[in-house]
């Protein structure tokens, strides 16, 4: 069984061709990835100025809308949410610090 996220990506997989006049996420990948990594930029500011005011409800609002322009983007670029949770499960058990100092040797 599939959970949310997985329907959701499910359901922007299959919308992206969809008529842009009566899609917003056809209208969207129309538009362009730049259009798309813009639109999860500005809801990444949207969450952090949320988290910041101590807004719950924002918070939980603006993190959803990050999460489904981040899975546009995803899509858009021809990965998954698979390939994200595969480099998860690749960083687990490594300290965060030491992950991102090997980011910074490669």
């Amino acid at each position: 069984m599939a959970d949310s996220l997985d329907a959701l990506e499910q359901v922007i997989r299959e919308r992206r061709s969809s008529d842009p006049a009566t899609s917003y996420v056809a209208k969207l990948t129309s538009r362009g990835r730049a259009k798309i990594a813009q639109k999860v930029g500005e809801e990444a500011v949207e969450t952090v100025i949320a988290a910041i005011a101590d807004d719950r409800a924002g918070l939980v609002g603006e993190s959803a809308d990050l999460i489904f322009h981040l899975i546009v983007l995803l899509a858009d670029a021809g990965l998954s949410l698979d390939d994200v949770r595969a480099e998860l499960a690749r960083r687990e058990g490594v300290s965060g610090l030491e992950e991102k100092a090997s980011r910074r040797e490669n």
